[in-house]
């Protein structure tokens, strides 16, 4: 394992420059152990998934349980754009009904989207590497633009396999990157697509939302050996096969074969609460000790997030999941000890990092997190700033080819510093859980915690005044 020291992004940007917030948020320290319940929203990855389809259905689709979020609110209004229409757009109504535009093209059963517009992005990973293959079907030019920390996440390989069905991208900028245009081409007459997307698992999710759609159906081939958040992907064909499409899956071979096929969601579907985002609350059980409750989980998920209970469990804590009046909770209990997980592969669930990584500075032992080389793509180069801003604390970090290594310290050592979240709202999280242990710490521009987390400073405080929420019905 070979290591490095904490790098900025390979971009226009150092990580000082990205971190943005004029103004500080003091983080809580709690008064005594936990005893809280604290209700998660709906996942974001099921949210914009469950979007795209309900866009590429033949028929009205009601979603519940959607996330109020800036991503979902952004991709809501590019799908308005491309002519879908949606109801139920308040801020706050997480019901809302899509209704597929009404003109179809040539190719059967593939809505006639809009074009000559220009789509936003923010720094939503799932619109900007989701939607550009719906520009397929669109009647002209999309353009896409974003954020300017969106301009240095990578973008080729999603692009590279519209071109390579016929549609012809032009760069606004650099090429790979955005704002870039895609215009579809007259006739998709190709089936096979080869990209490395070993820098996002988003590519190949992309592709395969639009693939049932496309006349032959579509042969996708991965080229590389890396294949990180391998269940977002698996997340992706369990959703396609819920709205009637089949994908048939080679993983040792990194192929996938959809068939064409008219796609039809469930005419009602119930979004599961973002389990990902239940670690910071789940994880403070272990910082601040006590017990946190996070009701409505799944007996089965496709989500990354599920892996959760298993990791807090090695860490340290105690999970059950109790039931009561019909609904399942995860419960995570703890006296406060934490243990490191010594060499521990986190590819399957890497945006569970951030979590992790603020939980294990106050481990006994060291952790050595790998196969998250990819983190270095998201909203920031998660890997240094968790490194950077774990060092400013006075703990022991360094950044590895393909992860970060976590050293125990004495908590004397440990001091209270503004934590900088680069535009991210998981290292927003990440300071929020150092502040459980960790006297005077500051997060910088809390509120990018809406990126997924739109009431995130009421929900912590809450359940640091020992929340328990109605949870009888959602």
């Amino acid at each position: 394992m070979t290591e490095q020291h904490p790098q900025p992004q390979a971009s226009h940007t150092t990580l000082a420059e990205e971190a943005g917030g004029d103004v500080s948020w003091a983080a809580p320290t709690p008064l005594r152990p936990l005893d809280a319940t604290v209700t998660v929203p709906g996942s974001k990855s099921l949210s914009n998934r469950y979007l795209i389809l309900a866009a590429l259905s033949s028929q009205t689709v009601t979603i519940r349980g959607l996330l109020r979020s800036r991503d979902t609110s952004l991709m809501i209004q590019a799908l308005e754009q491309l002519g879908v229409d949606i109801e139920g757009e308040s801020s706050s109504s997480t019901t809302v009904r899509i209704t597929p535009p009404r003109e179809t093209r040539r190719v059967e059963g593939a809505p006639r989207f809009r074009g000559n517009v220009t789509i936003f992005c923010g720094l939503a990973g799932t619109v900007m590497r989701f939607l550009p293959a719906l520009a397929l079907f669109a009647d002209g030019t999309v353009r896409f633009d974003g954020d300017p920390q969106a301009y240095e996440r990578p973008m080729k390989p999603i692009l590279d396999g519209l071109e390579q069905l016929g549609a012809t991208v032009q760069y606004h900028g650099r090429t790979g990157f955005l704002p870039f245009s895609v215009t579809p081409p007259e006739v998709i007459a190709h089936d096979e697509v080869s990209i490395d997307s070993s820098a996002s698992s988003q590519f190949i999710s992309g592709l395969l939302l639009a693939a049932s759609s496309l006349p032959r159906g579509l042969r996708l081939h991965h080229t590389a050996s890396a294949l990180p958040s391998l269940p977002h992907i698996n997340m992706t064909v369990a959703d396609i096969a819920k709205a009637g499409g089949h994908v048939a899956v080679d993983e040792s071979a990194h192929v996938w074969k959809v068939e064409h096929h008219a796609l039809q969601l469930p005419r009602s579907v119930t979004v599961e609460p973002d389990l990902s985002n239940a670690a910071p609350f789940l994880g403070a059980a272990l910082l601040a000790q006590g017990s946190v409750r996070i009701p409505f989980w799944p007996k089965a998920t496709t989500q990354p997030g599920g892996l959760l209970p298993s990791i807090l469990e090695r860490i340290g804590g105690s999970v059950d999941f109790p039931e009561e009046g019909g609904v399942r909770f995860c419960r995570v209990r703890s006296d406060g000890t934490i243990h490191g997980l010594g060499d521990f592969d986190l590819e399957a669930a890497g945006e569970l990092a951030p979590s992790i990584a603020a939980l294990l500075t106050f481990a006994d032992s060291e952790t050595a997190m790998m196969g998250i080389a990819h983190l270095r793509g998201h909203e920031t180069n998660r890997l240094a700033a968790m490194v950077r801003e774990i060092r400013r604390v006075g703990g022991r970090a360094v950044e590895t080819e393909d992860g970060v290594v976590i050293r125990p310290v004495e908590a004397s050592r440990l001091h209270g510093e503004t934590i900088r979240s680069y535009h991210d709202h998981r290292m927003a999280t990440f300071g929020a859980m150092l502040g459980l242990r960790i006297g005077g710490i500051q997060v910088e521009n809390i509120e990018t915690t809406g990126k997924t987390l739109p009431d995130f400073v009421a929900m912590w405080r809450n359940m640091l005044s020992y929340g328990h929420e109605n949870t009888k019905s959602e």
